[in-house]
């Protein structure tokens, strides 16, 4: 699941961010969400969140848990 509609994405969810300076590379960082940044419903580029480790980021894709 993409990561554009703020609905769908929780805290403690486990999720795949895009850091800001690798949107470049496209180089992803798994982790778990502490804190949704971003206000509005949806973003076309992903929601910004906070990961647990402090990292900041858009959500690229919500890891679906099995």
């Amino acid at each position: 699941m993409n990561g554009t509609q703020r609905a769908d994405i929780h805290t403690g969810q486990l999720v795949l961010i895009i850091q800001k300076h690798h949107q470049r590379t496209g180089e992803l960082t798994e982790g778990f969400v502490q804190r949704i940044l971003t206000s509005s419903p949806k973003h076309s580029r992903g929601i910004k969140v906070r990961l647990q480790t402090g990292e900041v980021g858009r959500v690229q894709e919500i890891v679906e848990e099995e």
